[in-house]
């Protein structure tokens, strides 16, 4: 077990999972959930037993250092998300994923931590249409927010060549799950579909619906993280974090149907700039790291996803 992690972002939907799921599997003996709350909600992580919410920011290099005291580790998960938003303002995207990664990583010098597992994206992928997506493609980014989360992994891998760090940086792939909101600056499609079709609403389906992903669900992304952490496992390569499933977006669509138990009305909008056309991930290296883990499949992700968003309304 491990006295303390330090997890940035952790009031976010991902941060938050991740942080219950170490304290009570026991990886963890406490945990740091730090947050500026800028998307993070404090409710995500207020009553969890073992986890504690510190306010701050990772552009706060001094406040971060001394929070980082006596830490075994560091969850980097801290990030300004969105293709559109880094659209619209690229300088942000750049200063919180880029310039805040190494302020972590100078903090956590600073500190004596030298342990870090990281959030990447798929979305570093971009362009280059090679299916699956195999770590040694060529990065060919074609958002402002793709290029900043290549820049998160790139210092991280940097740092375990030049100052001995070790860890893993991870390609995140659609996660979704419990705690992940809709009507956010930030939602995603999966709480996007699922608040609109329990309320009865039409879906809004970006261009033809023909996009495809490999969705993630948060329970298995927090399964591999605290495996990782507790083996003390490392990677001088960045790692997909998904298990080789694609779906489109009608397909999801078809598979809430199911669940759901009635037809869906699909609204077709314009498509969106920046956005990737079809995504999925090879699994090897992943499954070299853990290699017993199975993953949440699809229906049960969507499941529990449906449940929580009725427990809302409880």
């Amino acid at each position: 077990m491990l006295d303390r992690i330090v997890i940035t972002g952790g009031a976010g939907f991902i941060g938050a999972n991740l942080a219950r799921h170490l304290v009570d599997t026991g990886t963890a003996a406490s945990v740091v959930a730090y947050d500026n709350l800028s998307t993070g909600f404090a409710d995500n992580v207020a009553n969890l037993s073992g986890v504690d919410l510190v306010e701050g920011d990772i552009l706060d290099q001094d406040h971060l250092t001394e929070v980082l005291a006596g830490t075994d580790a560091v969850v980097h998960l801290a990030a300004r998300p969105s293709v559109p938003k880094s659209i619209e303002d690229p300088i942000a995207s750049h200063d919180n994923n880029a310039t805040g990664t190494i302020r972590v990583l100078e903090a956590m010098r600073a500190a004596g931590v030298n342990r870090i597992v990281a959030a990447s994206s798929s979305s570093v992928y971009g362009a280059n249409p090679v299916l699956p997506k195999v770590e040694t493609l060529q990065p060919m980014p074609v958002s402002p927010y793709a290029v900043s989360k290549l820049a998160t992994e790139s210092y991280v891998l940097s740092y375990q060549q030049v100052f001995g760090f070790s860890g893993v940086a991870f390609r995140f792939f659609n996660v979704f799950g419990p705690l992940q909101r809709a009507g956010h600056a930030y939602a995603a499609v999966v709480p996007a579909f699922v608040s609109a079709a329990l309320a009865g609403e039409p879906l809004s389906v970006h261009g033809d619906g023909g996009q495809t992903r490999d969705f993630t669900f948060v329970g298995s992304v927090a399964a591999v993280i605290s495996d990782v952490l507790a083996k003390g496992s490392s990677s001088n390569q960045p790692v997909n974090l998904a298990f080789g499933t694609r779906y489109s977006l009608l397909e999801l669509i078809d598979h809430l149907e199911e669940i759901l138990g009635h037809p869906l009305e699909r609204d077709h909008v314009q498509p969106r700039p920046g956005d990737v056309r079809d995504s999925q991930a090879d699994q090897q290296r992943v499954r070299s790291l853990v290699p017993s883990l199975e993953p949440v499949d699809l229906d049960t992700g969507l499941r529990e996803t449906i449940a929580w968003f009725r427990s809302l309304e409880a």
